[in-house]
């Protein structure tokens, strides 16, 4: 267990910290190379692009090679696109750079998504999920502050290099630890065909839920900002509630896997709903710094309590025999929620109406949690109040 968790969480944090990096120089190396402030935004999307667009490949080059094997791939493909980013001398070559490298976060997400869910206890699923994506969340708060350290003693080329770095030292780490999997799991190979026929009454019905959440999430990156600049506050002020916000988001990432594992995943992913939805009913509502910054810290609880909640989910359901591709699927329907939510947002401020998209998202809220309580799993022997008790009976237990 300790390998697996080395060859899991340590990975992640470096890798994260540079993409953590590189995010917020994408639009300035665009600009420098000449493109438009609306262009550069393009740019910048194409990291979101990249991700839906890897998410299917990712889960059948994980069933195909292994989820160890796929991290590797990903972490030396994204030497060679976070390299060519940083070498790019057009925006054309630069935007391409940049969807690649998308692509190859998908590879590695998913990847150690499947491979923690592999090795992990059932009845300690949720722990070990939550603090993924906990380690996830701190790789991309420290990455800004180190590229802007590197940024001060070079140019802004040297935040790519600093990516290069991580992920160079991310594959390291995975081949110094022993993998686990290989003796308990043999590779199958299930045609994505088969995979979405066998399973689509749960795509269609969680995984709409599932959709919902993505967007969820995904705007709330969008709305603090754009509300914040509505109010007249300046880029700094808005940079430290941001900053407050998203500290708060990671202080509950192992207290919410532990409600899961002991009550059930529905008793955090409901909750978390409902606290973003109504952070987004009330944003519009605020008229200074300080009431602002109280709703965004009611954000980042909520998003911080449901922190892993969809990677669990994700386990849970999953079918052993076709792990890797079912999680494709499933990371496909999380990304494209969380590309959808921010365009719902930004087609209310285009109608004249910041206010109606921030509200929008509140209903959209609502309807995740409705949808988490009609189609979220009812019992299993890892997913309910009664978890010790049935797992006992299961067999899982002493």
């Amino acid at each position: 267990m300790r390998s697996a968790l080395r060859a899991v969480y340590l990975p992640a944090l470096v890798f994260e910290v540079g993409i953590g990096a590189v995010l917020p120089v994408i639009a300035l190396s665009a600009t420098a190379l000449g493109a438009s402030l609306p262009l550069a935004g393009f740019v910048v999307a194409l990291l979101a692009v990249g991700q839906i667009v890897g998410d299917v490949p990712a889960g059948a080059l994980a069933a195909r090679i292994g989820d160890r094997r796929a991290m590797l791939v990903a972490a030396g493909l994204s030497v060679v696109a976070l390299s060519g980013a940083a070498l790019a001398r057009d925006v054309v070559v630069l935007g391409v750079c940049v969807l690649g490298v998308g692509a190859t976060n998908a590879v590695f997400t998913l990847a150690r998504h499947s491979y923690l869910t592999e090795v992990t206890p059932v009845l300690r699923r949720a722990r070990a999920l939550s603090t993924l994506a906990g380690v996830q969340r701190i790789g991309t708060f420290i990455g800004p502050f180190v590229g802007a350290g590197v940024i001060h003693l070079s140019d802004v080329r040297s935040a790519y290099w600093l990516a290069v770095l991580t992920s160079v030292s991310a594959a390291v780490v995975i081949l110094l630890v022993p993998d686990v999997v290989q003796h308990t799991r043999a590779l199958v190979r299930v045609p994505l065909r088969r995979v979405l026929r066998d399973h689509r009454q749960v795509f269609v019905t969680l995984g709409l839920a599932v959709m919902m959440v993505g967007a969820v999430r995904g705007s709330r990156q969008t709305v603090l900002p754009l509300w914040s600049e509505h109010l007249g506050l300046s880029p700094a002020t808005t940079s430290i509630v941001f900053g407050i916000s998203g500290g708060v988001d990671m202080l509950l990432f192992y207290p919410a896997g532990k409600v899961m594992d002991r009550y059930g995943r529905l008793w955090i992913g409901i909750p978390s709903m409902l606290a973003l939805g109504v952070g987004f009913a009330l944003l519009p509502l605020t008229t200074s710094l300080g009431s602002l910054t109280a709703v965004a810290v009611l954000i980042g609880l909520g998003n911080g309590m449901g922190s892993g909640v969809l990677m669990t989910l994700g386990a849970d359901v999953a079918p052993p025999g076709s792990r890797a591709q079912f999680l494709g699927i499933w990371r496909l329907l999380q990304d494209a929620g969380g590309a959808g939510g921010p365009l719902l947002v930004a087609a209310g401020a285009a109608l004249g109406s910041l206010a109606t998209g921030i509200a929008a998202m509140a209903v959209v809220s609502a309807g995740s949690a409705a949808g988490l309580a009609r189609w979220g799993p009812r019992w299993s022997v890892h997913a309910n109040r009664t978890t010790r008790r049935r797992a006992r009976e299961a067999g899982l237990l002493d």
